[in-house]
């Protein structure tokens, strides 16, 4: 399968990007088009001819699934998209986040509160312990502290 993304501009990047890929680019300015990422591979820029826009890389509440077609009745999967590219104004604030909250579509609008169960809040220490008592069962040893209770 191959690897891909989704790509959210705003409308007036996103007029520039389709007269570039038309070929209607009114100067050879505008033919440039760059996406780089920093170190932490979260954050960037993406560039359009001379301007310059900030970047974020953000996960998506849930997969989408991409298609394609050669005779359009058979449709091929081509890949699971997880991640978005969401170039934003200048103007426009940071995501907090690394997980995007919303989906793509109006329905998926705060999919992961309404659509998904809550993560259960575990104790780290007890965790620890059940890890600790894990491993001395499956080294042939016996859990420590354990009430054992017999019902006849």
């Amino acid at each position: 399968m191959e690897e891909q993304f989704i790509l959210r501009v705003p409308p007036s990047v996103s007029e520039r990007i389709e007269c570039l890929l038309n070929e209607n680019a009114t100067s050879s300015e505008d033919k440039s088009l760059d996406l780089t990422f920093s170190e932490d591979g979260r954050g960037g820029t993406f560039v359009v001819g001379n301007d310059r826009f900030p970047v974020s890389l953000l996960d998506l509440p849930c997969i989408v699934e991409s298609y394609k077609t050669y005779d359009d009745s058979v449709l091929i999967k081509t890949a699971d998209i997880s991640q978005m590219v969401m170039v934003r104004e200048e103007s426009d604030p940071t995501p907090d986040a690394v997980e995007y909250r919303h989906g793509l579509t109006p329905p998926m609008r705060d999919a992961r509160r309404r659509r998904f169960r809550r993560e259960p809040d575990l104790n780290p220490e007890l965790v620890q312990r059940v890890e600790k008592d894990l491993l001395n069962i499956m080294a042939g040893g016996t859990a420590e502290n354990v009430d054992i209770l017999f019902k006849y």
